[in-house]
């Protein structure tokens, strides 16, 4: 390997360093360390509902305890809006991302219905823009979400250092949330954003 190699390690700051991010920020670390490459810090702070200063605080600090210095960083997903709005209605433009006014007590309701038939729960491309296919009416006064137009066919695919090559089936995935309902990225969309934007080479992480 090359001094291309760039690592980085992303916490939600939700809650204090634990022992797994210190873990995974520690092999993050020694990987680019070794490599003569870059490890990033990244704060994933768009769960407005959980994250928290003193969480943040308490990452950052955790880290210079560890003696775990980052070469570029920390930045701050809630910083970069503006990029990943964009990249929304570039997407949105192309076609490859939809906007989905099913509410959560629908898709419950779908769910549970898809249990009792004994068949894997997930949603079921209602609003999904199909050729022939008549779209219901937006319902007055709803904020939809943004969902990614998962292919139905072929395999995402990629070349693990530890496991090999691992490959999952297209069908087997679901439209997921790409876009809350307030317009803020999930973790989905932002994650491959930032790993894009920043040069991401190789992604440590446990193994689940």
């Amino acid at each position: 390997m090359t001094s291309s190699v760039r690592t980085r390690f992303a916490p939600s700051p939700t809650g204090y360093l634990h022992i797994g991010g210190a873990r995974t920020a520690l092999f993050s670390w020694a990987f680019a360390r070794h490599h003569g490459g870059q490890f990033v810090l990244r704060v994933e702070d768009t769960d407005l509902e959980r994250s928290t200063p003193e969480a943040v605080q308490a990452i950052l600090d955790g880290m210079a305890w560890l003696g775990l210095d980052c070469d570029e960083g920390p930045f701050y997903q809630m910083q970069r809006m503006d990029r990943y709005k964009e990249v929304i209605g570039q997407m949105l433009a192309a076609g490859t991302a939809y906007h989905c006014y099913m509410s959560s007590e629908e898709l419950d309701q779908i769910r549970e219905a898809q249990r009792a038939r004994g068949e894997k729960p997930r949603y079921d491309g209602r609003w999904r823009p199909e050729a022939g296919k008549t779209l219901p009416p937006p319902p007055e006064g709803v904020q939809p979400v943004v969902r990614f137009c998962n292919p139905t066919e072929g395999v995402v695919a990629w070349d693990d250092l530890v496991k090999g090559r691992i490959e999952i089936a297209n069908a087997e995935m679901d439209d997921f949330i790409i876009a809350r309902a307030d317009g803020t990225p999930t973790y989905m969309l932002s994650v491959v954003v930032d790993d894009i934007d920043m040069g991401i080479t190789h992604v440590i992480r446990g193994d689940d």
